[in-house]
């Protein structure tokens, strides 16, 4: 697995496909998970010619955490550092959930790092629309500072990938929280519910898509409908029957739907 040191000391690791590609997209996993979740997504992206790198976020995976406030916008400046050092930039960036905050607040602060941008069941405000929502997000929170990552881990997977078909990627978000540095999972828990950047997005030039499956119960998809609504130009393509874990519950549509993306890219930019 390649690895980044960044100048300021520690390592970000990261997954790597196509190496000599170009341009690069890279991918940004959601809280707990590491960057070898996006391993569906590794053939497609090649065989379009680009470059995929796939970092694990410091504090999760295989890299440890760097230091400093843990926050969205401390994991987007240290985002920005990884794609410059590594080459990638301007990146097209995909960021799932968490990944899509941090891919969001990249673009905002660094937007030179960003060539084009999707955003996979994620938010720029997150609002718990019901009681079992509710209810949900409080666990978590409760079970995260109070109890053993094992019942924390237990409890996302059963409720991300809650289908028998799905051992094998429930399994590999299990074994990627068990490892996530829980000081950090923690910080970034909360960050996640104070992060809002609704007031900035008009702010965003580069081409957009928004990603959603019908089925994902952590993120509201009425909550996605307003991020790609704030958004100038934005696609929104949602996909029927996918959760919130829909680059390995539904990787095939998902795949369908970010190499059309892609390639209307690339014609817009042999025309333009």
């Amino acid at each position: 697995m390649p690895t980044y040191f960044p100048p300021g000391g520690g390592s970000i690791h990261f997954e790597e496909s196509n190496p000599t590609g170009n341009p690069t997209v890279v991918l940004l996993h959601g809280l707990g998970s590491a960057g070898e979740s996006w391993q569906q997504q590794f053939d497609p992206l090649a065989e379009l010619g680009f470059r995929v790198v796939a970092p694990d976020m410091p504090g999760f995976g295989w890299s440890p955490w760097i230091g400093g406030e843990v926050s969205v916008k401390r994991m987007a400046d240290l985002m920005a550092a990884f794609i410059e050092g590594v080459g990638a930039k301007p990146a097209h960036v995909v960021g799932i959930s968490m990944g899509g905050t941090v891919a969001l607040q990249l673009t905002l602060d660094h937007p030179d790092m960003v060539r084009s941008l999707v955003l996979v069941n994620t938010f720029a405000h997150l609002r718990p629309r019901s009681l079992n929502e509710w209810l949900y997000f409080l666990a978590r929170l409760i079970i995260a500072r109070l109890v053993g990552p094992e019942r924390q881990a237990d409890m996302v997977v059963r409720r991300i990938l809650p289908k028998p078909e799905h051992e094998e990627a429930r399994q590999m978000l299990r074994n990627h929280i068990l490892k996530a540095d829980r000081n950090v999972y923690r910080g970034m828990m909360a960050a996640l519910f104070r992060f809002d950047v609704r007031d900035r997005l008009h702010e965003i030039r580069v081409p957009t898509l928004v990603v959603t499956g019908t089925e994902d119960t952590t993120v509201a998809p009425v909550i996605q409908e307003e991020l790609a609504r704030g958004i100038p130009g934005a696609e929104h393509v949602i996909i029927d029957g996918a959760g919130h874990a829909v680059i390995a519950d539904s990787p095939e549509a998902f795949n369908k739907a970010l190499v059309a993306f892609y390639r209307r890219l690339g014609q817009q930019e042999q025309h333009g």
